[in-house]
């Protein structure tokens, strides 16, 4: 879009104003064509040679400093001349800079010139990334954000990213045919290590979602196993790219979609909450969502290995809830198999991904009260385990479905969808997720109890569901958005 925009804009010839803010990364260092000219711009080996030159021939003169701040002055008025701005140029924009972004006069008098200009105009100016509080300089790609604090006993237990991390290079060891591809963001997702053994299986495209896509589909084409491993709310950006170069070819590209779910501090925009809804509509797609760490090694060995077209793996940014053990064994999953983890006969409750276990723990403590609660690990989103929906539909009489998902064209949806094809469209069914309104930011453990998606809601919902005192029916309407300071209705 912002190339597309560049050349819009210079089509139109009308005045604009393009701040390219250069400090040299995105959340990683940047990468890419353009990425590397704006380094030339920044350090021009021809211009700092000769200015080096000029200062050594100058101090041996009898007004060496006076006449070294003179040629300094003389040279920055040139430097735009010397460096050959074609680009920008060429594009019908005049180009301005590089400027120091931290020079506040210096940025000013930049900004001010290029207001009298006519026609779109570029101001570059070079900033460092978190300039002036040194841990951020020291570390830009882990400090680019506030981050809450973590609960010292939460520390032990590696993410997800990390289990993830660590899994592909054991299986890229095994396999010289898989390689990474990340969209500017190779520590979020994990892959620092696997960059850093295997260099030439290792593609940081920049952020370009859509290419990181495509390129996995060619290479896929090329007999690669490539695994894109990018943010779930980034991800919506290659909806086309998925459903026009990758599924409709049944290419084995597996998509793994980092910060699926809430997302904590990171805002709205970051949400991970729509990736169900708009890959379960694409043919060819399978999708699955790991309980744990050990879960996921699991579903990533599947999909290069046990599955042929392409893949989607969700899983959320958190840690997961109990340490892989050393000597785990890899194990390929049968594909669209969930498993029951707990017998029951009052409900029967389907949980996705890392809520299996709030599931497991909310069925506990409905246990106590004498309410029986099955509980199944579904595993699988597409294909769905119809077989395992039926038998609990049939023997509970009722269902409960848990995910860290929207709950518009979620999993609770594709359980509805698959009672339907099954025939049994009189099993009450109460879907338990993320309402349909934005979620602003909180810790992802205050955004689960807002949605009541901890323990505690889970509990009160089911219980509530299932009581049939009167007159009352065993599932009530839709409810609306839970009123919460973090919760904000589209429109209000």
């Amino acid at each position: 879009m912002a190339f597309e925009a560049l050349d819009h804009a210079g089509d139109l010839k009308t005045r604009l104003i393009v701040v390219v803010n250069d400090n040299g990364m995105s959340i990683s260092p940047s990468v890419g064509a353009l990425a590397n000219y704006l380094t030339q711009l920044r350090v021009d080996p021809h211009y700092r040679r000769f200015k080096e030159n000029l200062e050594k021939l100058l101090q041996l003169t009898p007004l060496g400093e006076l006449m070294i701040d003179t040629a300094d002055r003389f040279l920055s008025s040139m430097k735009q001349f010397v460096m050959q701005d074609v680009f920008f140029e060429n594009l019908g924009f005049t180009y301005l800079g590089p400027v120091d972004g931290h020079d506040l006069e210096a940025l000013l008098a930049t900004l001010r010139f290029a207001a009298t200009v006519k026609g779109p105009v570029v101001v570059h100016a070079l900033t460092e990334k978190g300039k002036g509080y040194r841990p951020a300089e020291e570390h830009p790609e882990k400090l680019h954000a506030i981050k809450p604090p973590v609960p010292s006993a939460a520390q032990d237990l590696p993410t997800y990213t990390d289990v993830f991390g660590r899994a592909i290079v054991e299986l890229a060891r095994e396999n010289e045919d898989i390689v990474a591809i990340t969209a500017a963001m190779s520590d979020g997702t994990g892959l620092n290590d696997f960059a850093m053994e295997f260099p030439n299986r290792f593609f940081d495209v920049g952020i370009a979602e859509q290419h990181a896509v495509t390129f996995a589909a060619g290479l896929a084409v090329g007999g690669k196993r490539p695994v894109a491993a990018i943010y779930s709310t980034f991800l919506q950006r290659a909806f086309d790219q998925i459903a026009h170069d990758v599924c409709l070819q049944n290419l084995p590209v597996v998509l793994c979609l980092d910060r699926a779910g809430l997302v904590g501090n990171d805002g709205p925009t970051h949400q991970g909450l729509y990736d169900l809804a708009y890959l379960r509509c694409l043919p060819n797609m399978t999708i699955m969502a790991p309980q744990n760490g050990l879960e996921l090694r699991w579903m990533l060995k599947t999909a290069l290995e046990g599955v042929p077209g392409p893949v989607a793996i969700r899983y959320p940014r958190d840690r997961v809830p109990e340490e892989v053990p050393e000597d785990a064994q890899w194990q390929i999953l049968p594909v669209g198999r969930g498993e029951l983890l707990r017998e029951g006969r009052d409900v029967g409750l389907l949980a996705l991904g890392a809520l299996v276990t709030t599931a497991l723990r909310a069925a506990e403590r409905l246990a106590q009260e004498g309410i029986s609660v099955a509980v199944a690990n579904a595993r699988f989103v597409k294909p769905l385990d119809h077989e395992l929906l039926a038998q609990l539909a049939r023997e509970c009489g009722a269902l409960v479905t848990l995910e860290d998902h929207g709950r518009v064209g979620g999993f609770g949806a594709a359980v509805l969808e698959g009672l339907s094809d099954l025939g049994l469209t009189g099993v009450p069914v109460l879907r338990l997720g993320v309402p349909d309104c934005l979620i602003y930011h909180a810790s992802r453990a205050e955004q689960l109890v807002e949605c009541g998606l901890d323990v505690e809601g889970v509990t009160t919902q089911i219980r509530a569901f299932l009581r049939t005192e009167g007159q009352k029916p065993l599932w009530e309407p839709e409810q609306p958005a839970p009123a919460g300071p973090h919760l904000r209705v589209v429109g209000q």
